[in-house]
């Protein structure tokens, strides 16, 4: 019964028009009653938006079941993704709804009432993580906001596009990048890039006036003769 009223309420508001339409109308083409609609659904525009309830308590049992040792901004962005497969799931419908909610106001403030319940689903998870940090509430915050920027931008490309192309791919690049800024390096990585970026100092002495090309020269031989050195120490 779900299902048939979004495809009357669907078919009515690309025949009619989104304002044109009235709940009488979609209940009559669905062939069902007032009470059945409201059952499901809370108001017109919320029968625009059928899966995002289900989606987002998806997502809070997602964030929910994480692990201590869990990376909290890569959980939030695989958090995300729960929603690009369920736009992927129906690329027809999610085309169809994105082009109707440019078209009408009303639809675009609902929307963007959705995306801030997910932002502050990912949002209070992150809080909870980083709750020994004394700017857990900005950091969550933001981290939260960049997760949907990226994940928001590959998704309306896709959907302008009219569903052309690998939208959970272009979200991965998204997210993967989002994950970058704010996780540049794994554990462990610090101390190795560290310790490489000491082996690349070089400290040079020399007497005032020796011309640049000497000066360049012997630190070449220099070096040159300490990668030897360290080749033949670590042959077994």
């Amino acid at each position: 019964m779900r299902d048939a009223l979004v495809a009357a309420a669907f078919r009515l508001f690309l025949d009619r028009g989104f304002d044109q339409t009235t709940i009488d109308d979609i209940v009559e083409l669905a062939g069902v009653g007032r009470r059945s609609f409201f059952r499901y659904f809370p108001s017109k525009e919320a029968v625009v938006f059928p899966d995002h309830e289900r989606c987002l308590a998806e997502m809070e049992a997602f964030l929910a079941a994480s692990e201590p040792d869990d990376d909290p901004v890569q959980r939030v962005c695989d958090g995300a993704r729960l929603v690009a497969r369920m736009y992927a799931e129906s690329p027809a419908f999610s085309v169809q709804r994105y082009r109707l909610t440019r078209q009408v106001r009303g639809l675009r403030a609902h929307e963007l009432s959705v995306v801030w319940r997910y932002e502050r689903v990912l949002a209070d998870y992150l809080r909870t993580r980083f709750a020994a940090r004394s700017d857990r509430t900005l950091r969550a915050d933001v981290i939260a906001a960049s997760v949907v920027a990226g994940h928001n931008h590959a998704l309306r490309t896709w959907l302008r596009s009219g569903g052309q192309g690998d939208v959970l791919a272009a979200v991965d690049a998204a997210l993967d990048y989002v994950h970058g800024v704010w996780c540049p390096l794994r554990e462990g990585d610090d101390a190795a890039a560290h310790r490489d970026a000491e082996e690349d100092i070089v400290v040079v002495l020399a007497k005032r006036g020796v011309p640049m090309w000497r000066l360049v020269h012997g630190v070449e031989a220099a070096m040159d003769e300490t990668q030897a050195t360290n080749a033949a120490t670590s042959r077994p």
